[in-house]
C-alpha cells in the first residue's frame, strides 16, 4: 500500500492554523510558545529541503507538544466554568480547534517521519543491550567442499623470478 505524500507546508499551515484558533480564548502563553517553536522548526525544515536534523527536530516537536497539550488541556480546561454567556461560544471554538489540532498531531508525525525517511533518515534505538539477527549473508555455509586453488599464489612465475633485475616478493 502507497502511502499518500503529504506535504510538509500543508502540515505547518494546518497547525498554525490551529494554533491561532486555539490561542483565541483560553490558552495560557505556554501553549502558544510550545507550538509556534515547534511550527518555526517546521518552517526551517521546509526551506532546508536535504536536512535530516531540521525534520527529525520537526517530528520530535510534534511529539513533545503532543504531551504538553495534554498537560495544558488538564490544567486550564475547568476555566469555562466561569466565563460569561457571550464568551462561551468563542471559548467552545477555541478548545474545539486545540484539540482538533492535538488529534491531528499522531497523524502529523506518521507524515513527517515518512518525509524524514525520504530524505534518507534511519532512527535506530539503541539501548545497549545485545541483540540477534536473522541475516543469514554473513555466513559461510560448513557443506561445500574448499576446491584448492587453480592460480598460483605468486603472481610471478618461476621464470619470470630467476631473470636478473627482476625481484621476487
Amino acid at each position: 500500500m502507497e502511502i499518500p505524500a503529504i506535504n510538509l507546508k500543508a502540515i505547518v499551515l494546518v497547525h498554525w492554523l490551529l494554533t491561532v484558533w486555539g490561542c483565541m480564548a483560553w490558552m495560557p502563553s505556554s501553549y502558544a510558545w510550545g507550538n509556534f517553536t515547534m511550527l518555526a522548526i517546521g518552517v526551517w525544515a521546509i526551506a532546508q529541503r536535504d536536512s535530516i536534523d531540521a525534520v527529525l527536530m520537526f517530528l520530535l516537536g510534534m511529539v513533545v507538544t503532543i504531551v504538553t497539550d495534554i498537560i495544558h488541556f488538564g490544567i486550564f480546561y475547568p476555566v469555562a466554568e466561569s466565563l460569561a454567556e457571550r464568551n462561551r461560544d468563542t471559548f467552545r471554538f477555541s478548545v474545539g480547534m486545540s484539540i482538533l489540532g492535538l488529534l491531528l498531531k499522531p497523524v502529523s508525525c506518521f507524515f513527517v517521519y515518512q518525509m524524514y525517511r525520504e530524505r534518507g533518515g534511519d532512527y535506530n534505538v539503541n539501548f545497549g543491550f545485545p541483540t540477534v539477527t536473522r541475516n543469514r549473508e554473513a555466513y559461510q555455509s560448513i557443506d561445500q567442499q574448499d576446491q584448492p586453488p587453480t592460480a598460483p599464489a605468486n603472481p610471478f612465475n618461476q621464470a619470470e623470478a630467476s631473470k636478473p633485475g627482476v625481484r621476487s616478493y
